[in-house]
């Protein structure tokens, strides 16, 4: 049996204030550190991981290596397959700033924005290979809140919320001879209350 434990990373200041991120590589606050640090040592209570693969951007490295402190996993695997979606010209803009700018339908103007269906193929590509590569091992993926909902919803269409999903949220996937089940989603019980990452 092979399982997949999909993790976001812990928040940044642009998450708080409500900044698009995609591919602007920006740090963990010290939040987003200490929820990092909270799942670390949830995760060193339940089952033995045997690999950690991060996206290569900084607020997922960071999270990925805070993680694998924890768990005593010296080698995290880096891997640009699983960036975030890249927001175009949306990137560093808040609401306001986008209506400012481009109007209140600035949702349907081309601003040179990954599509969803280009990030859910990269994401279903990464998973087939990883799955294949590592079949009956036990995987972490640190990565973020776009790509690994996208992709989850392609790989599993009935079974995935379109819920938006917390930092440091746990999503579970298992494969069980051919078949793929969701067993936990956007779990963040290793934070306080309150500390959602929302």
């Amino acid at each position: 049996m092979t399982t997949i434990r999909f993790v976001r990373h812990g928040i940044t200041e642009w998450n708080e204030r409500g900044v698009i991120q995609g591919r602007s590589n920006i740090p963990l606050n010290e939040r987003g550190k200490q929820q990092a640090q909270a799942l670390g040592e949830r995760l060193t209570q339940e089952e033995n991981w045997d690999i950690i693969i991060s996206s290569d951007m900084m607020r997922a490295e960071e999270t990925a290596n805070i993680i694998s402190a924890n768990l005593g996993l010296n080698n995290v695997i880096l891997d640009e397959r699983i960036r975030e979606i890249d927001c175009g010209q949306l990137e560093g803009t808040n609401e306001e700033m986008r209506v400012n700018k481009w109007g209140s339908d600035w949702r349907n103007l081309d601003l040179g924005m990954e599509s969803f269906e280009n990030v859910a193929d990269r994401g279903s590509d990464f998973l087939t290979d990883i799955s294949e590569r590592y079949k009956g091992k036990r995987i972490l993926i640190v990565s973020h809140g776009a790509i690994i909902g996208l992709t989850l919803r392609k790989f599993l269409p009935n079974a995935i919320p379109k819920d938006n999903l917390n930092n440091t949220s746990i999503t579970i996937i298992r494969q069980i001879e051919e078949e793929w089940e969701c067993t936990l989603f956007n779990c963040t019980k290793h934070l306080e209350a309150g500390d959602d990452g929302k």
